[in-house]
C-alpha cells in the first residue's frame, strides 16, 4: 500500500504547563502543581500526530537557534518527519506557549508567543514547494502569519492536493484566503469571528458554517468539543457525534482531531468517514496528559477499534 503523504505548514512553540485547581479570575494569582515542559505547536502537533497515524509527513516552519529549536529537530527525527524544510534563525527564539489546566475538569487557557513562528514568509513557503509537489494533503494553521499559510493553501491548490485550514488562533481572514480552502476546521468562536459575527453572542453553527461557505470555503468541519463535530456542505448538513471519553487533558485534542481528518482525507476517505476517525484520534487525545504524549499511534487507534467492537477503515488496516 502507498504510504500517503501529508505536508504540514505551521508553528512550533515549547509548551510550558502547570495545573490548577480552577482557571483563575481577572487579577488572581493561584498556587500550580505540575509544571512541566512539553514540545507544543499546532502545526509541530498535527505533523506528530500524522506521522503517528502512519503518514509520511513533511513539516514546513521556523524555529529559533536556541536549546527549545534543538528539541524540536530532534522530536522530529525520532518521529520520522522530513525536517529539510525546517528552518531555523537567529533573528528570534523559538516560540513558547504558556498552558493552565483546570485539574476538575481538563479545560485549559493557552497564552502564546510566536518568536520565530512570525517570521515565516510566504517565500519560505514558496522555497519549500518541493514538499507539496506530490502531497496529498496540505495542513495549515494561524500561528504563523497568514501570507504564509496563504502561500501554503495556493501552492496545495495548485498542486491538487486537499488544503485544510485549521484557523487558530482566530482572526479574520479575506475570501481571498477562504476560497483556497477545501476543509475549514473551526470551533464555534471561530467560525464566528470569520463569519465576521461576535464571538460572544449565541448563533446557530449550522448558519454561520454556511456563512462561511458563502465566503468560498468548499466544505465547514465544526468542531463542537464532546458533542462531535458538524460536517457543513452547501447542500448538506451531517452531525458526527463524539464517542464517549474520559477526559484527562483537553490540550490536544484539537491538533489529534485534526491529524485524524488529514490522515483519512490523504489516504482516500470522503469527508464524513474521515470525520469519524478524526472524532475517534481527538477523543483519545483526551485520556492523557499533555500534548505529544496523547496524540495517537495508528497501533492505539486500531486497538481501540478492537474494544469497542467498531469496524475499523480500511486503509487503516492495511496501513
Amino acid at each position: 500500500m502507498i504510504v500517503p503523504r501529508i505536508t504540514v505548514v505551521g508553528s512550533y512553540a515549547t509548551g510550558l504547563t502547570m495545573k490548577v485547581e480552577r482557571l483563575p479570575s481577572t487579577g488572581e494569582t493561584l498556587l500550580g502543581t505540575g509544571y512541566r515542559v512539553d514540545y507544543g505547536g499546532k502545526g509541530s502537533n498535527q505533523a506528530v500526530g500524522c506521522a503517528r497515524l502512519g503518514a509520511k509527513v513533511s513539516f514546513l516552519a521556523k524555529i529559533g537557534r536556541d536549546s527549545f529549536g534543538e528539541m524540536a529537530l530532534k522530536l522530529y527525527r525520532d518521529e520520522g518527519i522530513d525536517v529539510a524544510h525546517v528552518i531555523q534563525t537567529a533573528d528570534a527564539p523559538t516560540g513558547v506557549g504558556f498552558i493552565v489546566v483546570e485539574a476538575t475538569s481538563g479545560h485549559n487557557c493557552i497564552v502564546l508567543d510566536p518568536g520565530a513562528n512570525e517570521l515565516l514568509t510566504a517565500d519560505d513557503v514558496t522555497h519549500g514547494k518541493s514538499a507539496i509537489d506530490s502531497t496529498a494533503v496540505v495542513l495549515t494553521q494561524l500561528e504563523i502569519p497568514v501570507a504564509a499559510a496563504e502561500a501554503a493553501l495556493a501552492l496545495g491548490r495548485a498542486h491538487g492536493a486537499i488544503t485544510i485550514l485549521n484557523p487558530a488562533p482566530v482572526r479574520p481572514l479575506p475570501a481571498s484566503v477562504l476560497r483556497m480552502v477545501d476543509v475549514l476546521t473551526p470551533n464555534e468562536t471561530e467560525a464566528k469571528v470569520l463569519a465576521g459575527r461576535s464571538s460572544n453572542v449565541s448563533a446557530d453553527p449550522k448558519a454561520v458554517a454556511r456563512e462561511l461557505i458563502t465566503k468560498g470555503v468548499k466544505q465547514v468541519v465544526l468542531t463542537l468539543g464532546d458533542k462531535g463535530a458538524l460536517i457543513v456542505t452547501a447542500a448538506t448538513a451531517v452531525h458526527v457525534p463524539a464517542q464517549k471519553m474520559k477526559a484527562v487533558d483537553t490540550t490536544g485534542a484539537g491538533d489529534a482531531f485534526n491529524a485524524g481528518l488529514a490522515m483519512a482525507l490523504a489516504s482516500g476517505a470522503d469527508l464524513e468517514a474521515a470525520v469519524r476517525f478524526a472524532v475517534i484520534t481527538g477523543g483519545l487525545a483526551v485520556t492523557k496528559e499533555g500534548v505529544i504524549p496523547s496524540l495517537p499511534t495508528r497501533s492505539e487507534v486500531l486497538q481501540y477499534y478492537g474494544q469497542n467492537s467498531l469496524t475499523a477503515p480500511n486503509w487503516l488496516e492495511q496501513a
